[in-house]
């Protein structure tokens, strides 16, 4: 059986609220903005600067619910600044069979982190 990598899930154009190199790693998200895009807490995300061009890959860890928090934290905030558009994506492994029938949650936001829509 051979699996395949595909999208699970994105945030889309979101806002950097802060970068807090001196924190152990990661990227804090608001958890509201995580279950909308189907990521768990602790999962490995990719993180796309649609600023500065980088790219990286880190762990979510779920921030407080409708905060807004998009915060790059650890050696991650050095790529990534307050102020920066990224795009946040999580992905799985399934069979060719399961991806058939797969949507991914596919959610953007307005300039406040605010959910503006979803689509799956």
């Amino acid at each position: 059986m051979t699996l395949i990598k595909v999208l699970k899930g994105k945030i889309h154009g979101a806002t950097v609220t802060d970068a807090n190199v001196e924190y152990e790693g990661s990227i804090t998200l608001d958890s509201v903005l995580m279950e909308a895009a189907g990521i768990s807490g602790y999962e490995a995300v990719s993180v796309w600067n649609m600023t500065q061009g980088t790219r990286l890959e880190t762990y979510a860890i779920p921030g407080p619910p409708g905060s807004g928090t998009v915060c790059l934290n650890g050696a991650a905030a050095i790529h990534n600044r307050k102020g920066d558009r990224v795009i946040v994506a999580a992905f799985a492994y399934m069979t060719q069979e399961e991806h058939r029938f797969f949507k991914p949650k596919i959610t953007f936001v307005d300039a406040d982190n605010r959910l503006v829509e979803r689509k799956e």
